[in-house]
């Protein structure tokens, strides 16, 4: 699945990283912002451990099975949980997207983390096509909004530590959906990087 070694410790380093935040949003007050984070967390971390070069560790083969039922499970409450909510169904592609690719590293040869042809093309370019529009999109909503000569931007703004003149407290680190955006963005970038060589 990955090229040299210098990119796929990048990769582990992306995703753990990511996982890292996620845990610690877990913190939050607010419980779909805890859901959320505590599910991209275990993608970070899962992302992270199949991203480790294979120089540097070989699986054994029952390693993927063990992928197939976390990811799956996962993907089972996602798809539950998006009865409340459509941004769960991103997780659901998530989750579908590793047992997708738990299942390609089982079927290769000796179960090597190596490029090749093993993965189903309509179903690898399928995934490749979402992640790269959700990149795109995703990061264009991370562009700050300049404001409109005048125009402002709609919510007075909230001193440091203090309650902003609408009597609103400012939002915890943890709470702050660009912040959350960023995470999601930067684990779909990471499955770019797995995808592209199934």
């Amino acid at each position: 699945m990955h090229g040299p070694a210098s990119s796929g410790w990048l990769l582990v380093a992306l995703c753990a990283a990511t996982g890292a935040y996620c845990l610690l949003r877990m913190r939050s007050g607010v419980e779909e912002q805890r859901s959320a984070a505590g599910g991209e967390a275990l993608m970070g971390f899962g992302m992270a451990a199949m991203a480790v070069p294979a120089a540097v560790f070989t699986p054994p083969a029952w390693l993927w099975s063990g992928y197939v039922v976390v990811f799956g499970a996962a993907g089972l409450r996602a798809l539950w949980a998006a009865r409340s909510g459509r941004h769960h169904l991103h997780h659901l592609v998530g989750a579908a997207a590793m047992v997708y690719m738990a299942v390609v590293m089982a079927g290769s040869p000796a179960h090597a983390h190596a490029h090749g042809t093993s993965g189903t093309p309509v179903l690898t370019g399928a995934l490749l096509l979402y992640f790269t529009a959700y990149v795109l999109v995703t990061g264009v909503r991370l562009i700050p909004v300049v404001a409109v000569a005048g125009g402002g931007t709609g919510a007075p703004p909230v001193p440091a530590g203090g309650v902003g003149a609408d009597g609103r407290a400012p939002a915890g680190w943890g709470d702050r959906p660009e912040l959350a955006r960023a995470c999601r963005l930067s684990m779909a970038m990471g499955m770019l990087a797995m995808l592209l060589p199934l």
